[in-house]
């Protein structure tokens, strides 16, 4: 940098303190005379008097707080930065040009401030300033997000002058700091920021697709829902037929009441055919009042499947719950079932049919193959489970993901659980005193609770009004363990119809999550009677539900010796990711420890490289970590451990809208705050030549001081501590002491 430079020693200026500074130094010099003149002029004496006048003298210049300064006057001009934002939101049509009352097409944003990114626009300022044009926005194309504060902070860091900054903007910002923080900044070292609004204060017409929640993968054959969400900016309601078409050319259409500005969810029912990846775009008919057409439409992807879900039944008496859950689960096609039956009366544990098992899995690796496990009326009795057996199961859910179903019976044998592995597994609190359960003389019905209508473990029909028929008039059960309460963190889908106690309603059907996995409390073993009169369509198709449930998560990606899932499971732009996959050794058993490493690349191209930890040595081969979401759209995803030279490749939607969009009313509240904090001031954009005089009577900056302050120097002080210390030993060695 060209700079001049002038450099000054300064003191204060108090008279009495410059009237003491004398007496004190002639009292000093007069004592130093007097000593060497008693001692005969005696060397040692008049060198321990110069020191000593020395030291006097360099404490009473410093009562006169001496400070060093040095001036840098640069030579070059001073600068004006002009900040540009060049973000994705820049791009929503609503400037009208000053002074044009016809009808015309309204600019883009960024069109409108496009001239402020041109050296032409301040050729009045090259004799005064040195002009320097910055455009900013975050990711590509600006899609990343707005971060004005990180912005102006860059100018502050600069070591150059600057005069002042033109900051082009629609204060749309949604990253970083406030940028008020910076104007803080700006006024204290006299900048003044100029804001130039661009955009409409008020919202675009418009219809906008904001989400379209497809699942990570589905059955074929299973009917899958797939909501989506619509927002309205227009002044009336509409009625819409929205679209939604697969890649494969399958069409499905509904006609939907969006409301005025508002949000509107609704969703479809799919019935997916084949296997395969699927595309899966919506569309909402552009309306004439829209001024927006590029956000009507939103595309997710869809993986459909072959299914093949391994589940575990245990049970002691083969009661009519266990029969027709039995039956109703080895005849569903997706399902492969094992059974596992404690009778009393027979000496061995097994059955007739190739379903029955004959002993408990209590390898880790046998037992990890099972998606879903059913406990009915078991527990630590002679015959049936082991506490070790009770362990395995807690860590099949906790760490591969699986879930487990209680079904309690009249025996009451899940009571000794509860001094188990498995008490904190277990969604209610039961009385124990009374573990034969409760019977009814009259059947009872459930009665769903608010999660219930909204959970699809308890969607038997198509519609809300439909299914709360469907529950109304199921047939009822007439026997249901003695449960108390439900424990903190879980979720009741349904209800006693009628029994109640202090803590209100009696719990029928609770859910929880545990670990990676899910379990579910079913208080009754009367489900069963839901055939009468319609034979398997409700009792099949909600355990159907149930175990589908449970092993999505577990499902979502698996290769031969990894497994990979996440929650949640539908993710959303700003969430926090929790990222597991569970990883098997190349002999079959899980895998202790390993370098896992896991690498997202959004829609963008961005890949991101997250290393997966560990869960510990009893985690059953169980590794997590995390990772914040940005983008919305399709994520790929490759899962590697470098131990066993695996790989898994899979992908995951992420709904929600990018930080960036189109349409939104322009903030210009955020740009007069900058201005008005940092002293300059709001300019229109049409009125360049006020903009350009503003600036010419814009002070040149200050020029640079640096001072030193020798009073209160640390050096000053050792130096002084250094001389009195020398001064004393001296004294001491010339004898004088």
């Amino acid at each position: 940098m060209n700079e001049s430079q002038n450099a000054y020693l300064s003191f204060s200026n108090s008279p009495g303190l410059l009237v003491a500074s004398v007496v004190v130094m002639l009292a000093a010099l007069g004592i130093g005379y007097w000593n060497c003149y008693c001692s005969q002029w005696r060397r040692a004496v008049v060198l321990l008097e110069l020191m000593r006048f020395f030291i006097v003298a360099a404490i009473v210049i410093l009562f006169n707080q001496p400070e060093w300064t040095q001036e840098f006057r640069p030579k070059e001009k001073p600068r004006l930065v002009v900040l540009v934002d060049e973000s994705q939101s820049m791009a929503t049509r609503d400037v009208i040009p000053a002074g044009v009352t016809a009808q015309v097409e309204a600019q883009s944003r960024r069109e409108a401030s496009a001239p402020f990114a041109q050296q032409e626009t301040w050729s009045e300022l090259n004799s005064n300033y040195s002009v320097q044009i910055e455009p900013f926005a975050t990711g590509e194309s600006g899609t990343g997000g707005t971060d004005i504060h990180t912005s102006l902070e860059s100018v502050l860091e600069s070591s150059q002058r600057t005069a002042a900054v033109v900051l082009v903007s629609d204060g749309d910002w949604n990253r970083g700091k406030p940028p008020v923080e910076s104007a803080i900044r700006y006024r204290s070292r006299g900048i003044p920021i100029f804001t130039i609004p661009m955009g409409s204060t008020t919202r675009l017409p418009d219809l906008e697709v904001l989400s379209l929640d497809v699942p990570t993968f589905a059955i074929a054959g299973k009917s899958v829902r797939i909501p989506f969400t619509i927002e309205s900016t227009l002044a009336r309601d509409q009625v819409s037929t929205v679209v939604i078409e697969m890649s494969d050319g399958e069409r499905i259409t509904k006609e939907v009441k969006l409301s005025a500005k508002s949000k509107t969810t609704e969703s479809v029912v799919w019935l997916p055919k084949t296997t395969g990846d699927f595309a899966v775009k919506m569309n909402v008919p552009n309306h004439p009042e829209e001024v927006i057409f590029t956000n009507n439409e939103l595309t997710a992807s869809i993986s459909i499947r072959e299914e093949k879900l391994k589940v575990l039944v245990i049970d002691s008496l083969p009661r009519w719950e266990y029969r027709y859950l039995r039956n109703a689960l080895s005849r569903d096609p997706g399902v492969d079932v094992s059974c596992l039956l404690f009778h009393p009366a027979l000496g061995r544990t097994g059955g007739g049919t190739k379903d029955y098992i004959k002993d408990f899995p209590d390898q880790i690796e046998q037992l990890a193959e099972y998606d879903v496990v059913f406990l009915g009326d078991v527990g630590i009795e002679s015959g049936q489970l082991t506490p070790e057996q009770c362990k395995l199961l807690k860590g099949l859910v906790e760490y591969q993901a699986s879930g487990l179903v209680f079904l309690p019976g009249p025996q009451g044998n899940q009571d000794s659980l509860e001094e188990t592995e498995l008490e904190p597994l277990i969604p209610v609190i039961v009385n124990r005193a009374q573990s034969e359960g409760v019977g009814e003389k009259v059947p009872m019905h459930f009665e769903l609770t608010e999660s219930g209508r909204r959970s699809l473990l308890t969607k038997l029909a198509d519609t809300d009004e439909e299914n709360w028929n469907v529950w109304s008039t199921l047939p009822g059960f007439q026997w249901h363990a003695p449960v108390i309460r439900a424990k903190a963190g879980t979720e009741v889908l349904s209800v006693h119809q009628e029994t109640s106690n202090e803590f209100g309603r009696l719990p029928m059907i609770v859910t929880k999550t545990f670990g990676a996995g899910k379990i579910l409390y079913m208080a009754t073993d009367g489900a069963w009677r839901w055939r009468r009169g319609v034979e398997d369509k409700y009792h099949y198709r909600f355990w159907g539900q149930v175990v589908r449930w449970m092993a999505y998560q577990r499902n979502m990606a698996k290769g031969e010796s990894i497994r990979f899932f996440y929650s949640p499971e539908q993710p959303s732009v700003g969430q926090t990711l929790a990222l597991k996959a569970s990883v098997m050794s190349q002999s079959g058993e899980p895998l202790v420890a390993g370098d896992v490493q896991v690498a997202i690349t959004d829609v963008n191209g961005k890949t991101e490289f997250t290393a997966l930890n560990s869960a510990g040595e009893d985690s059953w081969g169980l590794f997590e970590g995390r990772l914040t979401l940005s983008e919305p759209g399709l994520h790929q995803v490759t899962v590697t451990c470098k131990e066993t030279g695996a790989k898994l490749s899979t992908s995951f939607f992420v709904q929600g809208t990018a930080q960036e969009r189109i349409g939104l009313a322009a903030k210009p509240k955020v740009l007069e705050e900058l201005s008005k904090v940092s002293r300059g001031s709001v300019i229109p954009a049409g009125d360049l030549a006020k903009l350009t005089q503003i600036i010419k009577a814009v002070p040149d900056p200050p020029t640079v001081v640096k001072r030193w302050q020798l009073w209160a120097h640390p050096w000053t002080v050792g130096v002084l501590t250094t001389l009195l210390a020398t001064f004393w030993i001296l004294r001491k060695q010339f004898g004088l002491v």
